[in-house]
């Protein structure tokens, strides 16, 4: 492929922007290449371990075309419409409450880009899946680890999307002992339905690495977790599964997101979301 840059122009350009856009970047699709293109180039080489200069060359291409077919891959990862009926269905639940939680909780989405499952890390969670390790995290906790590992809930360190990988990955490496590994990795919310990790053995999983290894599979996955936790969890008195049939969506959020539901007003949206599919 030629080289191309910013203010070039052509069919590369066009095939560039094209690839952009199934990226997830917001370009113009066109023969210029254009700033929005520029910045999108940029962004991707960042990402990918590449000289960020908004330059598409050879090394550029390479990946950007890797990546095309990798998403190709990714994308026979997702639920589909009978999926998500036939989890209805046995589970004796509308297919508008299960379209509810996976809006709200992950906003459709179980993967990112790369094929890895969408996480949410919690470091007030390894906190305390440390501590059942018989591990106190005080002594670890430094200007280094401070975004990572903390006692009390904090949204300020999120970043989102592959970002949460950094910060996963950052807790895991802090000690080589196998129990800062697995605390990690319980500590993470997994997957279109976000359910922690800390649930495996609850959820009859044989061990963390498990069902990390079960939610790279495919969105189905995820959904079969989904299940397993809203049967098998209880919440003043009820399952979650009886909860969400009643919708009862504070119960439910409450039960299934922790005290912090009404402050992200987990319930609100479930309602919505349920009230927009039943309708659709």
């Amino acid at each position: 492929m030629k080289t191309i840059r910013y203010r070039s122009r052509g069919e590369e350009v066009h095939y560039l922007e094209e690839i952009l856009t199934k990226l997830g970047y917001n370009v113009y699709v066109s023969n210029f290449f254009g700033k929005d293109t520029h910045e999108a180039v940029k962004d991707f080489q960042s990402k990918n371990s590449l000289v960020v200069d908004g330059i598409v060359g050879l090394k550029s291409w390479s990946k950007l075309i890797e990546a095309e077919k990798n998403l190709t891959v990714f994308n026979d990862k997702f639920l589909s419409e009978q999926d998500m009926k036939d989890f209805a269905n046995q589970f004796g639940l509308e297919l508008a409450m299960v379209k509810a939680v996976n809006e709200v909780e992950s906003r459709g989405k179980g993967f990112l880009v790369y094929g890895r499952p969408v996480i949410l890390f919690e470091g007030h969670i390894f906190w305390r899946e440390l501590e059942k390790r018989g591990v106190n995290p005080a002594q670890y906790v430094s200007q280094h680890t401070k975004n990572v590992l903390y006692k009390k809930w904090t949204r300020s360190h999120y970043k989102g999307g592959s970002g949460e990988y950094d910060r996963l990955e950052k807790a895991a490496g802090i000690s080589d002992l196998s129990a800062f590994h697995d605390a990690a990795y319980c500590a993470a919310s997994w997957g279109a339905f976000q359910i922690m990790g800390f649930h495996y053995e609850h959820l009859g999983y044989a061990s963390i690495d498990h069902f990390v290894s079960e939610m790279y599979e495919h969105e189905r996955e995820h959904l079969k977790a989904f299940g397993k936790f809203i049967e098998k969890t209880s919440f003043k008195g009820k399952k979650l599964i009886d909860w969400i049939k009643a919708k009862n969506w504070a119960k439910f959020a409450e039960g299934y997101n922790g005290p912090g539901y009404k402050k992200n007003k987990y319930d609100i949206k479930l309602k919505n979301a349920y009230v927009k599919y039943s309708a659709g």
